[in-house]
């Protein structure tokens, strides 16, 4: 019997640590979405001149750092 509660712990802790690795990446994803339109709408209202060039810089070194820790999956998806 303690054999088969062993085994049946380690698959639950190895089902928590997959779903957690699933949430962590869907969060990054989120994120990574949410600093690309954060982007379009600085590069929008600098167009349209109500924006300036230092806030779409500033948009885009966010999303560069995003995708240098997370990677770019979220422009694919």
């Amino acid at each position: 019997m303690a054999g088969f509660l062993d085994r049946a712990k380690e698959q639950a802790q190895r089902g928590l640590t997959q779903g957690k690795q699933k949430i962590d990446e869907v969060q990054a994803q989120r994120a990574g979405g949410d600093l690309l339109k954060k982007l379009g709408a600085a590069y929008y209202a600098e167009r349209r001149g109500s924006g300036s060039p230092e806030a779409t810089q500033q948009a885009l070194q966010a999303l560069e750092s995003h995708i240098a820790t997370h990677g770019d999956a979220f422009l694919r998806a």
